[in-house]
């Protein structure tokens, strides 16, 4: 009776351990008339396992005052002190145990490599009198976390031979296929993969029990997925003689990735019990294409939705502009009873913005608030919809309770916001407090600069910032960045600099960037080079009869009658209607 009565008293003192409740398990461990070693190594591992140094100390209490320690003891207490970096600690009492188990040493080379000493842990590794799978299982990982793949080949490769080909050893293999997979070193894991026989004979001596498993099989698909190569993954998923729901979806999602849902959809239709999972990709994947009949199919034939079905729906139909539709969905969905979370409101956020309503983004932001806490994504999609709809104090108020919260993103879609409605000093303001507390700008953050710059009209300021972008931050100007100077240098009838600056890019000028240039040879008078850029954007939009009108009127202002009738047979010859908006007496380029 009295030893049942001490098993019960442990079982209430495991409950309240489990649920992390020591104050309680310490109350029944106190009252109790009698304990045995399970009590105080149950109290000890319920310290241990609280994070805290209260709690390790607390238990290295309990630690030194049992009256009778085993193995079990002595490897929580090590655990406890690798756990929390104190390593020197947890040697101490390695070395002063009577008796060492293997779970002792697996215990301290997991706490080595945790703490990033890479040498320690093969030395202490090395020095086991027997090993078992965790052992060699633990090494491979925790190397493979530490950056080292090539050690823990080695000490798998090794050890594999000279353990004899157990078949426990298949899940170090596994690891470091995978550990070579996530750093892009396909190669390196196929060899690996390689050396896992693809079958067995149970008489043969030697590598009679190692062998791939379906995580082996499944683990060099991924690597495969991962770096794109989906005619190597599907030969490996070809020759598996057994596949599990994780072999299907991983090749399924390796042909969404690379946009081929063509055999996406023939694996899906042959795939025995496709799960969530499977009908989620092909969804995603269809929505990506700008394929959302076809995604819309698969979601109302699914069996069962989960947020990230309608997540990939609405998400989908807003990245291909169809606003109304993602609306309509986003409505549904709260019909239904799925709660939104931050992705969801992201992208209605981003609906918003697309039509330019306030008031529904006002809206959203109440259920932001009622259902979310919201993170950097969304206060970013608040801070873009607010600025778009023209809500510049409200998109600085977000910014602001961002407080130490914000990213880059959030500082570009501020200063973009202000740029965009003509605050300049606002938004170059913000920029020089951005760069003070050494937030990295992007190319994003240049173009709302010189932006503003135009909007201000500060040519000396422009060249500056442009300059900068160059030789502080390494940000190679994209053509964005041109066609903003040039419009800020042919405003102010800098043309010459303006053509200068086009004839020096790397990168081959756009409609934007000529247009500007017309825009101020037209404001400037300057004919010359209004026919440069008016051939130019006859060659880039030879449909556009705005380049053709303007250039007949700049002709016809300064008395060119001749050139100005070539530009009107050179439009019929070009079979180029005149649009409506540009007049023939006078026209500008906006």
């Amino acid at each position: 009776m009295e030893q049942k009565n001490t098993i019960t008293w442990n079982s209430m003192i495991s409950g309240y351990v489990k649920r992390r409740e020591m104050s309680k398990a310490r109350e029944l461990f106190d009252r109790m008339p009698e304990r045995d070693v399970v009590s105080w190594n149950l109290m000890i591992s319920g310290y241990i396992s609280c994070r805290g140094k209260g709690f390790l100390g607390e238990g290295r209490f309990l630690f030194d005052r049992m009256p009778k320690r085993d193995c079990v003891s002595w490897n929580t207490m090590i655990s406890g002190y690798a756990r929390n970096g104190r390593m020197d600690e947890a040697l101490l009492l390695f070395d002063s145990m009577p008796e060492r188990n293997v779970v002792s040493w697996n215990a301290m080379i997991t706490g080595f490599l945790q703490n990033g000493d890479v040498a320690r842990a093969i030395g202490l590794f090395q020095r086991m009198p027997e090993r078992d799978s965790a052992s060699l299982s633990a090494l491979v990982s925790g190397l493979i976390q530490n950056g080292e793949l090539d050690e823990a080949a080695r000490v798998l490769l090794e050890c594999g031979d000279r353990d004899d080909g157990r078949e426990d050893l298949v899940h170090a293999y596994n690891t470091l296929i995978a550990g070579y997979g996530q750093r892009g070193r396909v190669e390196e894991a196929r060899k690996v993969f390689d050396l896992i026989p693809f079958w067995c004979d149970e008489k043969e001596e030697g590598h009679q029990r190692l062998k791939r498993n379906i995580v082996s099989w499944n683990s060099m698909i991924m690597c495969y997925v991962k770096a794109g190569d989906t005619v190597s993954a599907r030969e490996i998923f070809d020759q598996m003689t057994e596949r599990d729901t994780f072999s299907w979806n991983t090749m399924i999602s390796g042909y969404v990735q690379v946009s081929d849902m063509e055999e996406a959809s023939k694996l899906f239709h042959l795939m025995p019990n496709p799960d969530t999972l499977s009908w989620n990709s092909m969804i995603s994947g269809f929505a990506r294409m700008s394929s959302l009949e076809v995604a819309r199919t698969f979601f109302e034939r699914m069996p069962q939705r989960n947020l990230y079905s309608w997540n990939s729906m609405i998400a989908g139909h807003e990245k291909n502009e169809d606003y109304e539709g993602a609306i309509k969905l986003f409505t549904q969905m709260q019909a239904e009873g799925e709660k939104p979370d931050g992705h969801t409101l992201s992208s209605v956020l981003s609906v918003c913005t697309g039509l330019v309503d306030l008031h529904l983004g006002m809206q959203i932001h109440q259920l932001v608030t009622k259902t979310v806490t919201p993170d950097v994504p969304i206060n970013n999609s608040l801070i873009t919809m607010y600025s778009r709809c023209g809500a510049i104090s409200e998109a600085r108020t977000t910014f602001d309770e961002m407080q130490l919260q914000k990213d880059v993103i959030s500082w570009n879609a501020m200063i973009g916001g202000y740029a965009s409605h003509g605050f300049a000093a606002e938004a170059l303001e913000l920029f020089g407090l951005m760069t003070r507390i050494r937030v990295h700008p992007t190319y994003i953050t240049f173009i709302a600069v010189l932006n503003a710059c135009v909007h201000a009209g500060l040519v000396d300021e422009g060249r500056q910032h442009f300059r900068s972008m160059v030789s502080e931050y390494g940000i190679m100007p994209r053509v964005e960045h041109f066609a903003s100077l040039v419009d800020l240098l042919g405003r102010h009838g800098q043309l010459e600099e303006a053509m200068e600056l086009i004839n020096s890019m790397p990168c081959v000028p756009d409609k934007a960037v000529w247009g500007a240039l017309l825009g101020a040879c037209r404001v400037h008078n300057n004919v010359e080079f209004a026919r440069v850029a008016a051939e130019a954007l006859m060659r880039l939009e030879p449909e556009s009869s705005a380049p053709y009108v303007l250039l007949h009127n700049m002709f016809a202002d300064v008395g060119r009658w001749d050139d100005a009738t070539k530009m009107r047979m050179m439009m019929d010859k070009n079979d180029v209607k005149k649009q409506t908006a540009y007049s023939w007496v006078d026209s500008s380029v906006s």
